[in-house]
């Protein structure tokens, strides 16, 4: 049965209980409800010589809503066959026209260099599936953001008076690169380096994330890789499988979130790696007086009210910042938030500034946010 921990606790076990390499949080006794190592995932798809998608060693079980999307009939494919008709027009106009888009750019992997933001239309759904088979990679050059969507951006067309709680589009992007992305010339709608979203619902399955970026400096701006906003009836994100950097110089960097961010949305992260990315802002949420902001969350910003941060078989490692939450930054401003971790290591991250506000190592917030760790699960 699970337990229910409060963050102070929690903490004061585990520091009664470590041996001095780190704290090992206490058993809460949680049922997964499956077998684990039901990912159904390939870790031998990617054949480019970066790293592959998702945790190797996660073996979390996958809700059957988080599950790939079926692509076996696509609306729309890009390509004829031929890596040269795989262009960024290509994918912008298909994107555009949404419904299951697929590619089919030859047997090699093959990198599409974006001359301008693929963006959703909301009237092109409810379902809206980007399949890249494990062979596409999407870049934004070090240039633009690389996808976009926005229920409330009448340019992208209003389906409904009630923008930011409908469920469609429901977005998924999977089996997909998306490297370079740079949001940091946006000024209206920033963050979101390779992805922005609001509304509907959006999950990301078996993906990796190279070397994106947004504004580096800023107390509420972030998400170097994906910013998420207004998911439908305060429904998770669900992040499966997939990676965040991986490897020295291929990590994220933003003011906040060197991988992901929100403000109100709740996540769950299944089999997944976040290591080398960087929030490298200063001065923290809000604002020191003075400094120009941020620099928290280095693989994840979480902020909001009421909301919920789930991980399982997760490894987040190597993840820099210089205000708080080295690894995770997670704060409820009603103080109703929950954090749940399961057989996930967090370890190695490094806080380059002074005052932590730390929860648990790595992990800064409010010292009464609701902790449900398992005894399966490293965290120093």
């Amino acid at each position: 049965m699970a337990r229910t921990i409060l963050l102070a606790t929690l903490w004061a076990f585990a520091v009664a209980t470590c041996d001095g390499s780190g704290a090992k949080a206490a058993d809460a006794g949680i049922d997964t409800g499956s077998d684990p190592g039901n990912t159904d995932v390939d870790f031998d798809d990617w054949t480019d010589g970066l790293p592959p998608a998702g945790y190797p060693d996660g073996g979390c079980p996958i809700p059957d809503e988080a599950m790939e999307e079926d692509a076996s009939a696509p609306d729309n494919v890009i390509g004829d066959g031929t890596a040269q008709s795989c262009t960024s027009a290509a994918v912008v106009e298909a994107v555009a026209r949404g419904g299951v888009v697929t590619f089919d750019c030859g047997p090699a992997p093959v990198t599409i260099e974006l001359e301008e933001t693929a963006r959703i239309f909301n009237d092109t759904g409810p379902r809206i599936v980007i399949d890249g088979g494990a062979k596409i990679t999407l870049s934004g050059k070090g240039a633009r953001r690389i996808l976009y969507m926005n229920t409330c951006d009448p340019d992208q067309v209003w389906t409904t008076d009630h923008c930011d709680d409908q469920d469609h589009p429901r977005l998924t992007v999977q089996n997909l690169t998306f490297v370079d992305g740079d949001s940091s010339s946006e000024t209206e709608n920033d963050g979101g380096g390779a992805i922005w979203v609001r509304g509907g619902r959006f999950k990301v399955v078996n993906c990796r994330f190279f070397r994106n970026t947004c504004a580096d400096t800023g107390p509420d701006v972030g998400g170097a890789a994906v910013r998420v906003f207004d998911q439908s009836q305060d429904q998770p994100v669900y992040v499966v499988s997939s990676t965040f950097g991986g490897a020295a110089g291929l990590g994220g960097e933003g003011s906040n979130g060197g991988g992901v961010s929100s403000i109100g949305v709740s996540w769950t992260i299944i089999n997944s790696l976040f290591t080398d990315n960087k929030a490298v802002g200063n001065g923290g949420n809000p604002a020191e007086q003075g400094t120009p902001g941020g620099g928290s969350g280095g693989a994840i910003y979480n902020d909001g009210n009421t909301m919920a941060l789930s991980l399982c078989g997760v490894d987040i490692e190597r993840n820099e910042v210089n205000a708080y939450g080295a690894a995770v930054f997670f704060v409820s401003n009603n103080h109703d938030g929950t954090i749940r971790i399961e057989d996930s290591v967090i370890r190695h991250n490094v806080n380059h500034g002074g005052s932590t506000w730390e929860i648990l190592p790595g992990i800064s917030g409010h010292e009464d946010t609701t902790m449900i760790v398992d005894d399966d699960s490293i965290i120093e």
